[in-house]
């Protein structure tokens, strides 16, 4: 147990001290959505699906925020991805989109497996990196355990909700 706190720890260390500047921009990005006439939408693929929930039906919701069903997006509109990784096809798909309708994202997601580049983040107007290359903990067979993606994105909505609510006080 204490491996796994220290572990998590560190993670979430990681993402705070170096995604710091994405996920400002992330809140800044979404608020415009919410403090004109625009709806947040979220996006999220696989078991990130829990920060979606987290986002319109948690305690504490994004203000604005809707979850993404394949509804027509305006301009107006913000979207926010996420994905365990910015590899996804269908998470792709959606941001190849946005992109070519010229409607700002950001985007949560790991790095690609392969050493091709980051399509998802060179798309995305913000993106914030997971930072989960490999199993947290080593693992008995040799290999490594524990990939706490869906923990990691909650953290990140977490921060991007606080900076979020700032901005809309502010403009209010």
């Amino acid at each position: 147990m204490k491996m796994l706190t220290t572990q998590m720890s560190g993670l979430l260390q990681r993402i705070a001290g170096r995604e710091e500047e994405m996920i400002g921009m992330t809140a800044r990005l979404l608020a415009q959505a919410t403090s004109g006439e625009g709806r947040v939408f979220i996006a999220a693929f696989g078991e990130l699906g829990a920060v979606s929930a987290n986002a319109i039906s948690g305690q504490e919701p994004l203000k604005g925020a809707v979850r993404y069903r394949g509804e027509e997006i305006d301009s107006t509109d913000r979207v926010w991805i996420f994905t365990r990784s910015a590899s996804d096809g269908e998470a792709l798909a959606l941001a190849r989109r946005l992109s070519d309708q010229f409607i700002p994202f950001a985007a949560v997601a790991d790095e690609p497996e392969a050493a091709e580049g980051n399509e998802l983040a060179g798309l995305a107007t913000a993106y914030v990196s997971l930072g989960v290359k490999r199993g947290l903990l080593p693992s008995e067979d040799g290999g490594r355990t524990v990939f706490p993606h869906a923990l990691a994105a909650l953290f990140v909505y977490e921060a991007v909700r606080m900076d979020y609510e700032e901005l809309l006080a502010e403009y209010s």
